[in-house]
């Protein structure tokens, strides 16, 4: 929600002038990431405001560690926050993909241009055109994910940052 994305911005800006802030740990709630945009949204007019898109590159361009904390579902524009971040820890049984084009539709964040920078053209193009979820373990041996615990992932997260 715009709602959403305005929060995460806010965050972002106000963690990097904070010289007290040493990194950043990006989660979801409830058990998942993020599914990614509401479909429903796309049909009501734009508004002014916060777009996916430059939040992402925000992150990616922080001067202090961003880690991805997954847990559940990171889908379409929640698995695009991800790509930005310069660190992600998954969950063993999180899922990880980018479905838009189930739907007719091309990640529109980015995703087409950081995932095959992260995990190569050949995989990522897989994951781009089909629409397929990917698990954990598979997302580790791409390289999508930095590390997979079975623990809480927000303190695995918040360790990895203390370390970097």
């Amino acid at each position: 929600s715009l709602t959403v994305l305005q929060a995460l911005e806010d965050g972002l800006k106000k963690a990097d002038t904070d010289p007290s802030v040493k990194a950043v740990m990006i989660c979801g709630e409830n058990g998942k990431f993020s599914a990614g945009a509401d479909i429903k949204g796309f049909s009501s007019p734009k508004s002014c405001g916060t777009v996916l898109g430059p939040i992402v590159s925000l992150i990616e361009r922080s001067e202090k560690p961003v880690v991805a904390a997954i847990e559940g579902i990171a889908l379409g524009g929640g698995l695009e926050i991800t790509l930005g971040c310069h660190y992600r820890i998954a969950h063993v049984k999180a899922q990880l993909g980018l479905p838009e084009v189930t739907l007719g539709l091309l990640p529109g964040a980015e995703g087409t241009q950081r995932l095959p920078r992260l995990i190569g053209v050949p995989a990522a193009l897989d994951i781009i055109t089909t629409g397929r979820h990917i698990s954990a373990t598979e997302a580790l041996k791409l390289g999508l994910v930095d590390e997979i615990v079975e623990e809480n992932t927000v303190e695995a997260a918040i360790r990895l940052a203390n370390r970097v």
